[in-house]
């Protein structure tokens, strides 16, 4: 299984409702992309100094399905349309984990 996780900074004048729209553009994507076995995503509850905004965690059989899901159009065009207006900056990591 491969983990796939990332974490949002959000730009400072970005309002509520963009983030919200983020949200709801990626609880679309599963139904849409079957490669996604596992996708949860929040926002940080602010109990620690430093965060950043946002964090994704999605689980897929192997890298060759993470490709699948990162080139699907669903998903390029979430980032396109609702991630990169709002987006300050990204990190992301790829590991294995055990199923």
């Amino acid at each position: 299984m491969l983990r796939h996780v990332v974490l949002f900074t959000w730009k400072s004048e970005v309002a509520d409702g963009s983030v919200r729209a983020f949200a709801d553009g990626l609880a679309d994507l599963p139904p849409l992309i079957p490669e996604i076995v596992s996708y949860r995503f929040g926002p940080d509850m602010g109990l620690g100094g430093g965060n950043d905004d946002f964090a994704l965690v999605a689980d897929f059989a192997d890298a060759e399905a993470y490709r699948r899901y990162a080139e699907h159009p669903a998903h390029r065009h979430l980032i396109a349309e609702l991630l990169l207006p709002i987006l300050g900056g990204r990190h992301a990591v790829q590991y294995l984990v055990d199923s």
